[in-house]
């Protein structure tokens, strides 16, 4: 018997923002967005509890999401747009729209089980990889590559409920950038206007606010400029592979334990947050389920209150700094691995939030002077912050019943969100070979018992 297809596609689209609302025009690229040119694209999953026949889905839900995304982009033009690169760094990358710019959309139909892939369970990472849409691909225009920066695909689960897929590449914006898109997605899909958007909601900056020369060539040196050409695909993730994906929770009640914990060993440690000691705690445990000699962990840290000026919020862009710790193995495994590992993390937190000059900073020095001496065996990093509040993403449904952060898996990273309950818990999705998160579960739950 032939099995049925995991995935129908029903339909492919294109949104743009309505006519004559956008200008033509550009987004010149800074240094904070030229670090991330060659970085794979990030993939973000909401996932809602909605039981849909297909009619009411394609004829009710499908057409509202459209209508509310046009309305949104006229707003969020760059979403429509395309990253324009030139054969050589002389001319500098730029986010450009032109009036009939769009975002492409999928519309799909999926067989698989929607309360598996919505758990906390080990799950496997290939059938996330269904969900979320590719980019269109890179075209030679004249004397540059024009290349999508955003795509959607939304997908029915009949009876069941429905996910929504987001694929862009991170040179568009990062997390404070797609959240404020989002809010004014969801503010405009639920009235049908963007007039409550308009009267509640921020547009956002587009001035180009942040400037430095000297990083500017420095990143730009970096940039594999041959790698932009026709046949430029951004990478995407496939299977089969042998990965899963699970979620844990640390409660507030846990993590005050956590603090006190290190807080009371290391009572001169002058940055003891809740992200230090959840991204601490997380970094032990994962090294114990591993068997390597050296890890690096790296975080990003946005530079918007922290600039001189600040820059408000609203900036449209990258605006991260970054921060690298490393430590031998051994000593994230050890009795106190835990405490070690917050240490590190705090101390090097603070030293870049105390250095009004050191938050904007040539990361590639940084990670050239950290990995002078020692080369590690395993990095890993951390991607969303709890600060932004993704699970208030209502298109008028509620609540999103999961989000998951699916770009994870390019380089085994961890997520890192309020939790849907309760913004003072955290929510943290790892993603692992079978074999190690089989041993990072009980690692975790054994380490918790320890600790506190």
């Amino acid at each position: 018997m032939t099995s049925l297809p995991i995935l129908t596609v029903l339909e492919h689209s294109q949104v743009s923002p309505p006519p004559a609302t956008v200008g033509d025009g550009s987004l010149p690229l800074t240094f904070f967005d030229f670090f991330w040119l060659n970085s794979p694209p990030v993939h973000h999953l909401f996932f809602y509890d909605l039981p849909l026949t297909k009619t009411h889905f394609t004829e009710t839900i499908v057409p509202n999401l459209k209508h509310s995304l046009s309305i949104t982009l006229q707003h969020f033009f760059p979403f429509a747009g395309n990253l324009i690169i030139f054969p050589t760094p002389t001319q500098k990358p730029e986010i450009r729209y032109q009036e009939g710019d769009s975002v492409a959309i999928t519309v799909a139909e999926c067989n698989l089980e929607f309360d598996d892939l919505t758990g906390n369970h080990p799950r496997d990472c290939d059938k996330f990889y269904h969900l979320i849409p590719l980019l269109g691909p890179a075209a030679k225009v004249s004397d540059y590559i024009s290349i999508p920066v955003f795509s959607i695909q939304v997908t029915l689960f009949p009876n069941r409920g429905i996910s929504i897929g987001m694929t862009n590449l991170h040179t568009l914006g990062d997390a404070s950038t797609r959240f404020g898109f989002l809010k004014a997605w969801t503010t405009i899909a639920r009235s049908g206007s963007d007039e409550p958007f308009l009267a509640n909601g921020t547009l956002p900056l587009y001035d180009r606010v942040v400037n430095n020369q000297k990083l500017e060539e420095s990143y730009l040196k970096r940039v594999k400029f041959e790698a932009f050409n026709e046949e430029y695909r951004p990478q995407s993730l496939s299977g089969p592979t042998d990965k899963v994906r699970a979620t844990f929770v640390l409660t507030r009640t846990i993590i005050n334990r956590l603090k006190k914990r290190v807080s009371t060993d290391l009572p001169t440690l002058e940055y003891v947050s809740s992200f230090t000691v959840a991204c601490g705690y997380i970094w032990s445990c994962i090294a114990k389920s591993r068997n390597d000699e050296l890890e690096v962990f790296g975080f990003s840290v946005d530079c918007r209150a922290r600039m001189d000026p600040p820059i408000p919020m609203a900036y449209f862009g990258n605006c991260l700094g970054a921060c690298l710790v490393m430590a031998k193995t051994s000593l994230l495994t050890g009795k106190d691995g835990f405490v070690t590992a917050a240490k590190l993390i705090g101390e090097e937190l603070h030293k870049l939030l105390s250095d009004k000059d050191g938050i904007v900073k040539d990361i590639f020095e940084v990670i050239d002077g950290l990995l002078s001496n020692m080369k590690p065996t395993t990095g890993m990093g951390v991607a969303g912050t709890p600060k932004l509040k993704f699970y208030d993403m209502d298109f008028g449904w509620g609540k999103p019943k999961k989000h998951e952060t699916i770009s994870i898996d390019y380089n085994d990273s961890i997520s890192l969100c309020a939790c849907k309950e309760s913004n003072e818990d955290l929510e943290i999705g790892v993603c692992l070979s079978a074999t190690e998160m089989e041993a990072f579960v009980h690692i975790f739950d054994d380490g918790l018992e320890a600790c506190i």
